[in-house]
């Protein structure tokens, strides 16, 4: 089991189809394809979040307070073994600055970590700290799965500043059903088309670069949680019965994929290859 913590800011920008391919053709100058997404394609990262009956996480952080808090379950490939590696992330945002504490478990680990309280034995004191925050939350929050979230990602890093991040995700998908990360990528588009979610994460200031970069694309900073915005969207699918319980037929939208053990997709016009398996 390994254990990371980081602390950086987090700046969000929702781009159009032309702003995103052009920020990449700015981006490839200056940085380098991250080491999961091999000459700039893209790979899949799966998330279920945790939340109470009455989604008091979400509206919480949606009221935009100084301090706020979340739990999801991440993986970087579909989870089609009960050893699978899987990250376990406590996400916290003071004021501007993000702080994600993560452990990494095997996939029935984290299962039984989070619906029976059992915490996984380990010898190693930075791991035992952090799984006691979370161990600490799952404690006041009495919260259970309730969003999976997928989404394909293309990641970039600085070539002389490691701190320096930058991703583009596309086709988000979430469904409220099959809350299991072993169950594949699909449901309803939570984007509309066409758009990106640009994060740039750094541990200072914005490289001028970029900014400029940002600046002259119409790029600004935005508030945006995929959570929060599959939230909000879902509030407005409430009025038709079952809407968010039932699979969303895959006629309906070119974006609701299925992907099974072994593949992997990015639909997106970013890369004309498919991902690249993590």
């Amino acid at each position: 089991m390994a254990i990371k913590a980081f602390n950086r800011r987090e700046i969000k920008c929702v781009a159009g189809e032309r702003q995103a391919a052009e920020l990449l053709g700015l981006i490839g100058q200056r940085m380098k394809p991250d080491k999961y997404c091999p000459d700039g394609r893209c790979n899949k990262i799966f998330n279920i979040y945790y939340d109470t009956r009455t989604n008091d996480v979400i509206r919480a952080s949606l009221a935009k307070p100084y301090y706020k808090e979340k739990l999801r379950l991440r993986s970087y490939e579909i989870a089609d073994s009960p050893q699978r590696q899987v990250f376990l992330e406590l996400k916290k945002k003071i004021g501007s600055t993000v702080n994600k504490r993560r452990a990494q478990l095997t996939l029935n680990e984290a299962y039984d970590f989070l619906a029976k309280g059992k915490q996984p034995d380990t010898d190693d004191y930075l791991n035992r700290q952090v799984l006691g925050e979370i161990a600490w939350f799952l404690h006041t929050h009495d919260v259970y799965p309730v969003l999976f979230l997928c989404y394909s990602r293309m990641a970039f890093c600085g070539k002389e500043d490691n701190d320096l991040r930058v991703t583009l995700d596309s086709d988000l998908l979430a469904r409220r059903y099959d809350l299991q990360l072993e169950k594949g990528c699909y449901g309803r588009p939570v984007l509309e088309p066409g758009k990106r979610i640009v994060e740039i994460k750094v541990a200072q200031a914005v490289p001028l670069w970029l900014a400029s970069a940002l600046s002259d694309l119409g790029l600004y900073k935005t508030s945006f949680s995929k959570y929060g915005t599959e939230y909000t969207s879902s509030i407005r699918l409430t009025q038709v019965p079952g809407a968010l319980r039932r699979p969303l037929p895959l006629a309906q939208s070119a974006a609701a994929v299925i992907l099974k053990k072994g593949e992997t997709s990015c639909l997106t016009s970013f890369s004309a290859q498919p991902s690249a398996t993590r």
